[in-house]
């Protein structure tokens, strides 16, 4: 039925197109919320990362301060270094010492960490 109404069989009809752009909106109806996530789980990722990294540099810290109290620079003078977009802190002494960490952005998980090296979400 088209091809009475085509002279010239180049190139595509406007339903074909609209076919074509609804099908393209469906696929990033899906797609967009799964890539919000997937980014999420990420930055929970690099949080729970930092936390861990912070939590052996303390270590090392200790192991030539024993009596000494960690905090952000000390950890950081002994290798530490956090990644963007990341906060970290880690307060206190060997026996009490505890750390958090949590990315930059809106409903990321926010880490602790205690003196025995157990990771809470």
């Amino acid at each position: 039925m088209l091809r009475k109404f085509r002279k010239n069989k180049k190139g595509f009809t406007l339903i074909e197109l609209m076919i074509v752009i609804a099908i393209i909106g469906i696929l990033a109806a899906i797609a967009i919320p799964q890539f919000t996530a997937y980014r999420l789980r990420g930055y929970n990722a690099t949080a729970k990362s930092d936390l861990k990294n912070a939590y052996t540099a303390s270590q090392a810290y200790f192991s030539d301060n024993p009596t000494g109290t960690v905090d952000l620079a000390s950890v950081q003078a002994y290798g530490f270094r956090p990644s963007n977009g990341t906060t970290v802190t880690m307060t206190g002494p060997m026996a009490t010492m505890t750390g958090t960490s949590v990315y930059n952005v809106t409903n990321a998980t926010p880490y602790s960490i205690d003196a025995g090296g157990n990771l809470t979400p």
